[in-house]
Order: structure tokens, then sequence, then C-alpha cells
């Protein structure tokens, strides 16, 4: 028997990431690194931004905004890095593309994610153009790569348009 398929905004909300009726005004600091640890009985979620500029980079900076189980959490702006804390257990995590134009905002990539207390885990979504369509991709990162993205990196504090 055929299951009925999802409709993109129920695949989107599967895949981890929020609605579409949200998106993100983003400042980013190039002086300012914070690293913390996680707060007891939680972890920490890194989400790092890559943007790879091609001959045909035609598209300026990049926001992407990120998703946690359905809801977003954040987003990151151009090279830019954040963190959020997330409680233990399985969840998903979601990178889409901020965009007014309809073709970008649906650009999107996740990853599943198993967490356990008092652990930090590293993801980065990298954005690139393949031919003439730019292309998300989201990545777990070793946690040594991560401490020099963190220094390479600005660092992105978002918060909800209004």
């Amino acid at each position: 028997m055929n299951e009925p398929a999802l409709g993109q905004d129920a695949a989107a909300a599967a895949a981890g990431c929020g609605s579409d009726q949200v998106n993100f005004d983003v400042k980013t600091d190039k002086k300012h690194h914070p690293a913390p640890q996680p707060e007891t009985g939680k972890a920490l979620i890194y989400v790092f931004q890559e943007a790879k500029q091609g001959e045909l980079w035609i598209f300026g900076t990049i926001t992407t905004k990120v998703g946690l189980n359905g809801a977003w959490v954040g987003a990151n702006h151009g090279d830019s890095y954040f963190f959020f804390a997330a409680d233990p257990g399985n969840h998903r995590v979601c990178a889409a593309w901020q965009s007014s134009s309809e073709v970008y905002s649906k650009l999107a990539s996740a990853a599943d994610l198993t967490i356990e207390p008092g652990k930090v885990y590293y993801l980065r979504v990298k954005v690139y153009d393949r031919g003439y369509k730019p292309q998300l991709k989201m990545e777990h990162v070793d946690p040594a790569e991560a401490q020099l993205l963190i220094a390479a990196s600005s660092f992105s504090v978002s918060h909800p348009r209004k």
C-alpha cells in the first residue's frame, strides 16, 4: 500500500525546519568569538555557515535559518556561526535559505542528531553554486575543525522579525 506523499510544508517540518512565515534579522560580530560549554543536563549545538563563491556567484551575502524539530532556533549571515542548547534525545536539524525569492527560499538541507547531555556538537551549512543553481548542504564537523571555524567566522546574533 502506498503512503500519501507529504506536502512541502509537512516535509520541511519533518526534516526539522520551521514555518516559512518566520524570518530573521541577523547581526554578525567579527571580533567576538564565544565558545561556551553546555549547561548541566543539556547539549550545545554550534551551526556554522560557509559560503563558497564560485565563478557564477551572484547571490550576495546569504542568510540561512536553522531549525530544530520543526521550530527555528536562529540564523547565520555570511561566514558565521551561532550556538544553542538542546535537550538529549534524537533530533532533526534543518537549514533553509532565507530569501524573498520562492526559488531560493525552498533550498534546504537537514541532518539527524542524537544528543547526549554534556556534549557539544558541530554542524556546518555549506552554501555553494553548482552550475547556475545554488545548493545548501548540512554536514557534521569534527571538533578540531570546529575550533578553527570559530576563530575564522563571525559570531551571529539573530532575532525573528516582527
